[in-house]
């Protein structure tokens, strides 16, 4: 079995003039991806890697999400990942080493929903600080055709 637990970036801070790549997390967005790590802690997978987009609104959640997880988490930084096309997330999964179990992938819209609904065979929002948490038999190469379970879905704490 394979785990899969989809992160979407917390809400970023508009307020200054930055690049889209290096905008920053704003309070909100730093409050629920600390919320996002305290559910994952108590009801999701292990996680063994996770994989993250380089923008900094990413990388920031991240941080915030493993500093509630009672273990660390390794980090891979994928600049794959920065993509706003679920297709490139797809692969992403499809080439994650067959050894891991579970892996969190940190990224940005539309690309979170169209992986999502394309591992789950359903559309549903993934707003800022939203997870997702899939699971399949098989390896990660087989990842897609809507064959993942979805096991939680939402902005926690109602995750």
């Amino acid at each position: 079995m394979k785990s899969l637990v989809l992160v979407r970036h917390g809400k970023s801070d508009w307020s200054g003039a930055h690049a889209d790549r290096d905008r920053p997390v704003g309070a909100r967005g730093a409050r629920q991806a600390a919320e996002t790590g305290r559910w994952l802690a108590a009801h999701g997978p292990s996680v063994q890697l996770a994989v993250v987009s380089p923008a900094t609104r990413a990388t920031a959640t991240w941080a915030l999400v493993a500093e509630q997880l009672d273990h660390p988490v390794s980090v891979r930084p994928e600049e794959a990942v920065y993509t706003f096309d679920g297709d490139d997330l797809l692969e992403v999964v499809r080439d994650l080493p067959e050894d891991l179990e579970c892996v969190a992938l940190v990224g940005h819209n539309p690309a979170m929903e169209e992986l999502l609904a394309e591992l789950s065979g359903g559309f549903l929002p993934m707003p800022t600080s939203c997870l997702a948490v899939l699971q399949w038999s098989g390896g990660w190469a087989e990842a897609g055709g809507g064959s993942a379970d979805l096991l939680a879905h939402g902005r926690p704490p109602q995750a």
